[in-house]
């Protein structure tokens, strides 16, 4: 016999409490808009997985205006530049002198586990740890989520406008049609090797170094704990890789003739990071809109990812509120190409950036002087620099 489900209405059911997903549903409480969030994952899993920390003025505003919390501000690094370090020489990009605008440390759980707070406090329905999710009746004007609930309860949760936030590996783009859907992507020759240490940071603000070895990261989580990255193949397995092995590799990727000298202390997180640069177009298939990774992924070198989610949200929530308040629809018909131009020009500046820093694997003596010259062009003028400080801490909203 078939179990009959529980119905939940709502207007806006969303699929994913990734920081994405929660953060439109905290501003679609702020207009008054019900919606109710499923996710796979446990609150604790989330709260847990360290992901990058670079916050882009904009999506620190968004916190901040929006009264999630004001911990990134008292917790989170202002970093106002960040060095380009090529063949041991540093060249320092001032990001407030050349665009005025600084950006954030603040690693994406702690994003996360703001935004769940925010949601908890304020009552909003956050169900984790759901299983068996399905998305169905996308055409429809009531589309529908099919989950089973943590405590075993089957639900069918009826909305009138569904999101896919379930980022990369979800289920929600895999719904749009095949022959509507274009799936846009490169793979990359190369991965990251990640560590997080105990140690003090080896400098104030993130080093992004090129050398004839490979590219190398040198960033921070806070004050006791670092995190840093060195270019890898794709196979690399972390087990050969002892802490004296990987300190001796991040420390020539960096040598230089001013002696930096990176900050050493136990490594107890190691991890191989593939990445790909990847959009699907259109972000909507009848009324499901995708946001975050659920619609697109970038190489992580230019820190967009989850800045690049927000920028979504900034553009779908104002359309979601002025279709329930005033009945309006054009906001929702230009979701699709309006989020677009702005994640083609984030793709851009990190596949440009991603080539820039990492060697290609066979590459020969023509790519490695070019690359010199593009160093060059960039460090060596006021609007090269500019350039890529705009870039890095964001275009403003059109």
């Amino acid at each position: 016999m078939v179990k009959e489900r529980t119905i939940v209405e709502t207007q806006v059911g969303i699929v994913g409490a990734g920081p994405a997903g929660l953060m439109l549903s905290h501003l679609l409480y702020k207009a008054g808009i019900d919606s109710v969030v499923v996710e796979k994952r446990s609150h604790d899993e989330i709260a847990n997985t360290h992901r990058a920390g670079i916050l882009e003025a904009g999506t620190v505003k968004m916190l901040v205006e929006s009264g999630v919390d004001g911990r990134v501000l008292t917790e989170g690094h202002e970093h106002e530049g960040t060095t380009l370090r090529f063949e041991g020489v540093s060249h320092r990009i001032d990001f407030q002198k050349l665009v005025g605008e600084s950006v954030w440390l603040y690693p994406q759980n702690e994003v996360f586990v703001d935004l769940a707070a925010a949601r908890k406090r304020d009552g909003g329905d956050v169900r984790y740890e759901v299983t068996d999710t399905q998305i169905v009746d996308l055409t429809s004007e009531q589309p529908k989520i099919l989950c089973t609930s943590a405590d075993g309860e089957d639900l069918e949760i009826r909305c009138r406008i569904l999101i896919g936030a379930d980022g990369s590996k979800g289920i929600s783009k895999r719904q749009i049609p095949e022959d509507i859907r274009t799936d846009n992507s490169i793979e990359y020759p190369f991965a990251w090797f990640g560590i997080l240490c105990e140690a003090p940071a080896s400098a104030p603000e993130l080093i992004y170094a090129n050398s004839e070895h490979g590219f190398a990261l040198i960033s921070q989580r806070s004050d006791t704990v670092q995190r840093m990255y060195f270019q890898c193949d794709p196979n690399e397995n972390v087990d050969d890789w002892d802490d004296e092995r990987i300190w001796a590799e991040l420390q020539r990727r960096i040598d230089g003739p001013d002696g930096l000298q990176l900050q050493r202390g136990k490594i107890f997180d190691k991890t191989v990071l593939p990445f790909r640069s990847y959009v699907c177009e259109p972000l909507r298939y009848g009324n499901m809109f995708l946001v975050g990774d659920a619609g697109h992924t970038v190489p992580p070198t230019g820190a967009k990812g989850l800045n690049l989610a927000f920028c979504d949200v900034r553009v779908l929530a104002p359309a979601i509120i002025d279709f329930f308040d005033k009945g309006d629809e054009s906001g929702l018909a230009e979701y699709s190409a309006k989020a677009l131009e702005r994640i083609w020009k984030a793709q851009n500046f990190s596949y440009w950036a991603t080539n820039l820093m990492h060697i290609q694997p066979g590459e020969n003596p023509f790519n490695q002087k070019r690359r010199r010259g593009e160093f060059a062009a960039i460090t060596g003028s006021e609007r090269g620099s500019a350039y890529f400080a705009e870039s890095y801490t964001g275009w403003p909203d059109n």
